[in-house]
């Protein structure tokens, strides 16, 4: 199963955009399935009311962290680059999905859905497939 197949199946299970997304590449990231269903878990819905960043983008930016980071506790180095890839994760996004913000992607206000919740996820997933692949690439 692949990384949309699975963050679908997730989604299906009743898992929230965050955790859907998070779950789909657990086996990549060196963390315990508990562990990022728990860390996802208040990212749902917008950080849980609508009104803030989809969950499916706060997923991608987290498993930046997750990828980036130099985990340097007492010199911490890796900030800058990790920054700068969020900010690539969100700008792809943006242009994938029409908006960063939940309530703006489900059209809470202007009764305009610019994209739904298994395609914000599809194209989160996406956007870190390609962060890994450039990675890969890199080294």
């Amino acid at each position: 199963m692949n990384h949309k197949e699975k963050a679908d199946m997730l989604h299906k299970k009743g898992y929230n955009c965050c955790q859907s997304v998070l779950l789909a590449f657990q086996d990549e990231l060196g963390v315990d399935p508990e562990t990022l269903f728990r860390i996802g878990e208040g990212f749902g819905l917008g950080m849980g009311n609508m009104d803030q960043t989809c969950g499916a983008l706060s997923a991608a930016v987290m498993i930046a962290g997750l990828k980036n980071s130099d985990g340097n506790l007492a010199e911490p180095k890796s900030k800058r680059a990790t920054y700068q890839l969020a900010d690539k994760l969100q700008k792809s996004f943006l242009e994938k999905s029409g908006a960063l913000v939940c309530r703006e992607l489900k059209g809470i206000e202007t009764g305009k859905v610019l994209c739904p919740c298994p395609v914000c996820i599809s194209n989160a997933v996406e956007i870190v497939e390609d962060m890994l692949a450039s990675r890969t690439d890199e080294k």
